[in-house]
């Protein structure tokens, strides 16, 4: 690793988690004292690795301005996008004057409170000297089906299907040029899948379990057992 390499965050945190039935979007709904996303961005920080941490936040989002992380001198506020996809382009936006193509960028989601820092640290030791970069992942062990109309049609071959989780690391000029060519593209469902239709080849890195998202109200109770074990 050189010094002129720079590692920066993105964290889209635009979405309002309609799946949560709640009176605000799930990145501000209260987990072990702290809202999601203050976990989150703390984990982030304490991780220690970047140069500053872009937060894509919605213009009408009125809970951010009151976070005490919000002030921290190494987040950026970026504008939030429609979709997932556009707020972490966003994220790229707002520090390309800062930033070079062949840093690297690990997107990271807003309702994944439970990341370790030691997770982090595994992910760019592990990819700090690849061309394009990867992702953190979870090799599955359930039976896989294939479904169409409740039916089901076939059974997948789980040695070849891997959970994505985040964050996802990439050099900053090839993640900024596959997001920008998969605009509007409803397929791209996260940072890997961008590269993908570029005709790249994302590495896998295994992840810890614990490392959930938060998208139903049960997964508040279980994030806030994983973050008491931890």
């Amino acid at each position: 690793m050189t010094n002129s390499i720079n590692f920066w965050a993105v964290v889209p945190a635009a979405g309002v988690g309609k799946r949560m039935n709640a009176d605000r979007p799930k990145q501000y709904l209260e987990l072990a004292g702290k809202t999601v996303i203050e976990h989150t961005l703390l984990r982030l920080l304490d991780a220690d690795a970047f140069t500053a941490i872009a937060v894509a936040i919605s213009a009408e989002d009125p809970y951010w301005p009151g976070l005490e992380v919000a002030a921290h001198k190494k987040i950026i506020i970026a504008p939030g996008g429609k979709e997932r996809a556009d707020s972490v382009l966003s994220g790229l936006h707002s520090i390309r004057a800062i930033a070079s193509d062949n840093d690297w960028v690990l997107v990271h989601d807003a309702a994944r409170p439970c990341i370790t820092t030691a997770d982090i640290g595994h992910l760019i030791d592990s990819l700090v000297n690849d061309e394009v970069g990867g992702i953190l992942a979870l090799s599955s062990h359930d039976t896989l089906k294939n479904v169409q109309d409740n039916c089901i049609l076939g059974t997948l071959d789980r040695r070849h299907i891997w959970r994505a989780l985040t964050p996802q690391m990439f050099r900053y000029g090839l993640l900024k040029t596959a997001l920008e060519a998969a605009q509007g593209n409803p397929a791209i469902t996260d940072e890997a899948s961008a590269l993908e239709l570029q005709g790249l080849q994302p590495k896998i890195v295994e992840g810890r379990a614990d490392n959930i998202k938060i998208t139903s109200p049960q997964d508040l109770a279980l994030a806030q057992f994983y973050l008491e074990q931890q």
